[in-house]
């Protein structure tokens, strides 16, 4: 009876023997992948707290070199216009040709640009430190937003979620830092924030080494799983999507643009209260993009794309009326409901177009950049002709335009359902 015992408990011991020697490594896949999320939206952190510092010292530009508001929307127009034009063409090339240290040069762009920045003599000499900084930006999101894809292990909207949120963290820190830096010590303070690039770059040389061995992986052909589209319906609810983003992003730039002098006209507060409006606001847009991913994740992204749209609107028109304590609540809410639809409106159209991740994601970003430039110069010009109060009654209308998303087709089967 005992050999039978004895190979029953070999047996037995062997058994669990399997899986402990396979469970290290699926730890380690996990581990990796949010550490890898992690990196990206340190770096989007870093990217995006950059160019919100450009927005936060428009006061010191225009009183430094004398510009008017029409002035101020070029530079916004200059950086904003070239990541407009250069995400959808990086995007569409990396598709096609792969390239994981292009992250790294790209943010070298953005250092070039902030020096450059810092000791511009006159307005030509900013544009051309404005345009580095956009060029640097256009490299850095078509190929982040498809690293945060690559490290999602199919959760889709959150992966965007964590990447996106880096950005706009880094956009609500920008104005603390150029109220705490910049603006007392002067235009040439901003070299400081060149070790900030430094620091993305040493971070996004090791993400392309990850995203460099990933490529050399066998690949999931994830596109054969989904059904394509009739092209019709795709041209529409591209269209559709196009429309959402101009209402979004020009309303945007209503606020990161011209919050603090809106604030100080008609409230006459301080630069440095406005400092801390624009913090609140660029906050919340944080705290928005966070959750919409993963509630996309789960309710469909439709839903959060119908919802944070269009139900923004009773707050937007309500605005321009507030007090000043009242606005920074209105404001809040805004930016929390706003920023909400931009991860699952990404993620929307990547499974609406499976297999071009970067090009999805560079025509988006691209988009949110160029429209957000081009509102920025547009509501500029009408703050110089009708004065900032009227712009900001115009743009509170901006919202209805989300009536359209009642033209977008189911793409997701919410997680609650298809577990059912």
């Amino acid at each position: 009876m005992r050999p039978p015992r004895k190979h029953r408990r070999q047996t037995v011991s062997s058994t669990p023997t399997t899986p402990a020697l396979g469970a290290p490594s699926s730890a380690q896949a996990e581990q990796t992948t949010f550490r890898i999320l992690g990196a990206i939206s340190f770096s989007h952190f870093l990217n995006d707290m950059i160019q919100s510092l450009m927005l936060a010292i428009y006061p010191l530009f225009k009183t430094d070199f004398h510009l008017n508001f029409g002035q101020i929307g070029l530079i916004t127009l200059t950086y904003q216009f070239t990541a407009s034009l250069l995400q959808p063409l990086v995007g569409a090339y990396t598709d096609k040709h792969p390239k994981p240290y292009s992250l790294a040069v790209g943010m070298g762009f953005t250092l070039t640009g902030l020096l450059t920045l810092s000791l511009a003599p006159n307005f030509p000499i900013l544009l051309l430190a404005a345009a580095m900084v956009g060029t640097g930006s256009s490299i850095f999101h078509p190929e982040s937003s498809r690293v945060a894809r690559m490290a999602s292990g199919g959760r889709h909207g959150l992966a965007q979620s964590i990447f996106q949120v880096g950005g706009n963290a880094g956009t609500a820190t920008g104005p603390l830092l150029a109220a705490w830096i910049v603006l007392p010590h002067g235009q040439h303070s901003v070299a400081w924030f060149a070790l900030a690039a430094l620091l993305a770059i040493i971070v996004l040389t090791g993400v392309g080494r990850w995203y460099s061995h990933q490529h050399r992986l066998p690949k999931k052909s994830a596109a054969a799983k989904s059904a394509p589209l009739p092209p019709g319906v795709v041209r529409r609810t591209l269209a559709v999507l196009l429309a959402l983003i101009f209402s979004k992003f020009f309303y945007l730039a209503s606020i990161n643009s011209y919050l603090i002098f809106y604030l100080m006209h008609k409230f006459h507060v301080s630069t440095e209260v406005g400092q801390y409006h624009l913090f609140i606001f660029l906050f919340s847009v944080a705290a928005g993009t966070l959750l919409g991913g993963p509630i996309g994740d789960r309710i469909g992204r439709k839903a959060v794309i119908w919802v944070s749209i269009l139900g923004v609107a009773p707050f937007t028109l309500a605005l321009p009326y507030a007090s000043l304590e009242v606005s920074a609540v209105l404001s809040a809410i805004i930016g929390f409901m706003l920023a909400s639809a931009f991860p699952s409106m990404v993620v929307y159209a990547q499974e609406l177009m499976p297999g071009k991740v970067g090009t999805v994601a560079g025509l988006f970003f691209g988009l949110a950049f160029g429209l957000g430039g081009v509102g920025a110069a547009v509501l500029g010009q009408l703050a110089d002709l009708w004065g900032i109060d009227a712009v900001y009654q115009l743009c509170s209308f901006l919202p209805l335009i989300g009536l359209l998303a009642v033209f977008l087709p189911n793409l997701h089967t919410p997680r609650s359902a298809a577990a059912k």
